[in-house]
């Protein structure tokens, strides 16, 4: 079976399996978004969420961000882990969107690059989740999965990203996102897989293996 036609059987079973699988991350406006997924570097998105809670009451406007003690900042985000780097990163990208792009979030991925601490997935993360550009985020799940299932055979998360573009149809990509993360965290762990009661084994180059 070609991969496409695969994935397309893939992502059915996983949209009615999933049928409310989106971003587990809590934001209000892209920045806060933007924000939190920059927290979530190397971090659960449950611990991201309970930081965020209180930050986002606390830093309202990008001004607020611009204007923060970095040593008080760092404080505010220390349990998410690597705070010292995520603190420069989200205080400097504040700076930068009200320098050049006016104080928005850019809808670009080419822009939104330019930003401190923000790479591929963090820029698809924003384009698909606050401006319904289609992109695919190639976070620990969807990396391990779609090696799994078979759809790519690389560890680098922007190789696997635009390998999984000549697969997953373009209409899917922000969905794919959403149902493999949600399947990631339930079924197909990393280190114990749950493949007897995993709905898309017989799909799977991984289950096909190892039974």
């Amino acid at each position: 079976m070609k991969n496409t036609t695969k994935a397309k059987k893939i992502i059915e079973i996983l949209e009615n399996e999933y049928p409310n699988a989106s971003t587990q991350l809590n934001f209000n406006n892209p920045f806060e978004l933007l924000v939190a997924t920059i927290l979530s570097a190397q971090c659960t998105d449950v611990r991201v969420n309970i930081v965020t809670e209180k930050l986002f009451k606390k830093y309202i406007s990008l001004d607020d961000y611009i204007n923060a003690n970095l040593e008080e900042f760092e404080q505010d985000i220390f349990s998410t882990g690597f705070y010292k780097a995520k603190a420069k990163n989200i205080l400097n990208t504040a700076k930068l969107i009200k320098d050049n792009f006016k104080g928005k979030v850019p809808d670009n991925m080419e822009d939104l690059l330019t930003l401190s601490g923000v790479g591929r997935k963090t820029a698809n993360c924003v384009l698909g989740n606050c401006f319904e550009i289609p992109g695919i985020v190639v976070d620990t799940h969807v990396l391990r999965l779609s090696n799994r299932i078979g759809f790519i055979n690389t560890k680098d998360p922007d190789k696997a990203e635009f390998a999984l573009y000549e697969v997953i149809p373009k209409s899917k990509w922000i969905i794919y996102n959403h149902i493999i993360i949600e399947h990631g965290r339930k079924i197909c762990k990393s280190q114990k897989p749950q493949c007897l009661n995993c709905k898309i084994n017989s799909f799977c180059d991984y289950f096909v293996k190892n039974n």
